[in-house]
């Protein structure tokens, strides 16, 4: 259901959001258990929706720092030491 999966990726945003400010490393489980006990349609969308987020937001700190890495490692090799 599009309408299930908007809201899911709409509160796991949210979550996700909170659980950076709030240091709460438990809070999407918390939201999690809450949302199983009312619509485990509505927690298996939520569920992944944080999964993909939060996969995205660490691949792209992964990629980030690679190309960090290879832009300092190019800028080294063309400075020769003084």
């Amino acid at each position: 259901m599009k309408m299930a999966e908007e809201l899911a990726e709409a509160l796991a945003r949210d979550v996700i959001a909170a659980q950076k400010e709030l240091g709460d490393e438990e809070l999407v489980n918390d939201v999690s258990k809450l949302l199983e006990a009312s619509s485990t349609t509505m927690q298996e969308a939520f569920l992944t929706a944080a999964r993909v987020l939060i996969s995205e937001e660490r691949a792209r700190k992964m990629l980030d720092q690679r190309l960090d890495a290879a832009l300092k490692a190019a800028r080294a090799a063309q400075d020769p030491p003084a």
